[in-house]
């Protein structure tokens, strides 16, 4: 007998995966729920990142930041023939371009993805009413050719050089949708299936759809039994919507999530701190990209209207101090909203280094004087006092509000710290410009991406505009206007690079929004999971689930 034992011991040690469970699910943690769910309105993060498994655009950046079919045959270019230069009917350069579908691309109840679903994504696009974004790729995109079910032509009339790309232009089921649409277009946004009937299938084309939800709470997504793709690893994925990091940590460590989305997961000190105290029991990858945290302002605000103020409020914010007490110095401070590792980014733009007392002359010589309570009043009697607003129970950005606070105060400027709940903060509060003073928070952007829909005067969200566009501060320069019109039509890249620079100049000395670093996301993956790889700029790691793996 106890041979017997000794044997199946031996048995057991010699075949440690026969030990381990059956992994059919995956439970993943997210700091954000929706605001909605419609994929061309609004752009939220934790959106992205859910229908990053349940929808294919047609194009999108990868992992090496490399320009990629996803639900496309072949990228379009001028030596394949898929884009043509032309001429617009009214005499202007244009270009035709042509997509083809890949075969087998089907809605989630076995209807094909066709280009009829394309175009009435176009004719959405087109009415302005509806608030789709971002609003210049249709307006650029004025005739809308189906070729065939699987192939269709959009022409411009601008040549930019990522003419290949899509971006948030994708696919719409058209047979569901455009009724809805047709019925009441500046209703859409909140009667659209994605709203109404979110758990329909036929409403997605990617390896996943959306099987339930809770409002703010979670999304479980099944597998799509009609994607013709690679088959998923998992059957089910729950993403867990937890605002409260802290909270977040503790259901990692109690086995409540198995992971948590860099994208919008832990903070980088809180998840450097995880790893010292777990060890090895978990994954860790810390992956500098394309977000860039800063803080918009209303401009509109007196208090805050006048550059030399914000010029004053950057140099009294030390930045440098905060990523060394903070993030452990892995975050460089941002100059401006481009990267440093990105091909246009100019190293020589102005740059506002924490100097407390330049700061404090300037406050003066725009007319800003100390207060009985140390508060600077001007000479209209207004306090130099605004609110600082973020995503409440994001304990990193919280940190950063007190501390800014403090040193905004000691050059006597108040910051009234009032939060509301990432569904809130950026469903309504930053998308409908509702904050009076300043709203801190990411953006995450793709390579060499031309910040029209931030900086453009025609991208300030409005209600006749169904608030569609992300100019949230409400900038307006007819120079910066002029440079974002140049630099998409300008094919040659060394001819793009000082328009680049005079653009980052212009925003360096206006600062319509004070930048402050970019960030290097956390991700937190079990040890048993492989193949997760993360982009580091707006096209997720989910959308790539396809290659996620459990390990043998």
């Amino acid at each position: 007998m106890r041979h017997a034992l000794a044997a199946f011991l031996a048995l057991g040690l010699a075949m440690p995966a026969a030990a381990q469970p059956a992994r059919d699910s995956l439970t993943i943690g997210i700091t954000q729920y929706p605001a909605n769910f419609h994929p061309n309105i609004e752009n939220m993060a934790a959106k992205a990142y859910i229908l990053g498994f349940a929808l294919r655009p047609v194009t999108a950046y990868d992992q090496d930041w490399k320009l990629t079919c996803l639900a496309c045959d072949t990228l379009p270019s001028l030596e394949n023939g898929q884009a043509r230069l032309e001429q617009t009917p009214d005499g202007k350069p244009g270009i035709r371009i042509t997509w083809r579908l890949r075969e087998g691309e089907t809605w989630g109840d076995g209807t094909p993805v066709t280009a009829e679903d394309m175009r009435f994504a176009w004719e959405a696009g087109r009415a302005f009413e509806t608030g789709f974004g971002p609003a210049e790729l249709y307006r650029s995109a004025y005739e809308f050719i189906v070729e065939d079910a699987r192939s269709f032509t959009v022409r411009f009339d601008k040549v930019t050089f990522d003419f290949a790309g899509l971006g948030q232009f994708q696919p719409l089921p058209a047979r569901i949708e455009r009724p809805i649409w047709e019925a009441d277009k500046a209703g859409y946004r909140t009667r659209s299936a994605y709203e109404t009937a979110t758990t329909n299938p036929a409403l997605y084309n990617g390896p996943y759809r959306i099987a339930a939800t809770q409002p703010g709470a979670g999304v479980t997504l099944e597998r799509n039994e009609h994607w013709s793709g690679p088959v998923p690893a998992f059957r089910r994925i729950n993403i867990r919507a937890v605002e409260n990091t802290t909270a977040m940590e503790a259901q990692l460590l109690a086995g409540q999530v198995d992971m948590i989305a860099g994208e919008l997961g832990l903070p980088l000190e809180q998840a450097a701190a995880l790893q010292k105290r777990t060890g090895d029991r978990f994954q860790f990858s810390y992956r500098p990209g394309l977000s860039y945290e800063h803080i918009d302002i209303n401009l509109q605000n007196p208090v805050l209207a006048d550059s030399r103020v914000r010029q004053a409020l950057l140099m009294a914010a030390d930045r440098g101090q905060i990523v060394a007490r903070l993030y452990e110095g892995r975050q460089p401070v941002a100059l401006g909203n481009v990267h440093p590792e990105d091909r246009m980014y100019d190293p020589e733009v102005p740059v506002w280094p924490y100097d407390p007392t330049r700061a404090w002359a300037l406050l003066e010589e725009a007319g800003w004087r100390p207060g009985p309570d140390g508060i600077r009043r001007n000479t209209a009697g207004e306090r130099l006092a605004f609110d600082l607003m973020t995503t409440a129970g994001n304990r990193a950005r919280e940190q950063v509000q007190q501390i800014l606070a403090g040193m905004w105060r000691a050059i006597g400027a108040e910051a009234r710290i009032r939060n509301e709940p990432p569904r809130i903060f950026f469903g309504e509060t930053v998308s409908q410009r509702k904050f009076t003073g300043m709203a801190m928070f990411a953006w995450i952007s793709s390579p060499e991406n031309v910040p029209r829909t931030l900086f453009h005067s025609d991208e300030v969200p409005t209600a006749a505009r169904n608030w569609s566009g992300q100019n949230y501060t409400g900038f307006t320069s007819p120079e910066a206007d002029r440079l974002i019109e140049a630099l998409p039509v300008e094919l040659d890249p060394e001819k793009r690079r000082p328009l680049w620079s005079e653009l980052q100049r212009l925003v360096a000395t206006e600062l319509p929004a004070l930048p402050l670093w970019h960030r290097s996301d956390p991700h937190i993956w079990p040890r048993w999971l492989e193949g997760v790889r993360p982009t580091g700029h707006q096209n997720y790691s989910s959308l790539w689930v396809t290659e996620w793996r459990v390990k043998p």
